[in-house]
C-alpha cells in the first residue's frame, strides 16, 4: 500500500512541474555546448602554454 500512495504522490508533484518549453531546452543545450568548447579551449590553452613553459625551465 506504501508503494501505490507513494507514487501517487509522485504523479501529483509531477503534475506541480515547470516544463521548459522546445525552444528553451534548444537554447539552453546551445549555451551549455558553447559554455564546454570554451572552458576545454581555455584548459587546452593553458595546458600548452605551461608544457612549454615547463619544457624550457627543464633544458
Amino acid at each position: 500500500m506504501a508503494v501505490k500512495k507513494f507514487m501517487n504522490e509522485v504523479v501529483q508533484e509531477m503534475k506541480k512541474v515547470s516544463w521548459s518549453t522546445r525552444e528553451e531546452l534548444v537554447r539552453y543545450t546551445g549555451v551549455v555546448g558553447l559554455a564546454v568548447v570554451v572552458v576545454c579551449a581555455l584548459i587546452w590553452i593553458c595546458d600548452t602554454v605551461f608544457a612549454r613553459l615547463f619544457n624550457i625551465i627543464l633544458k
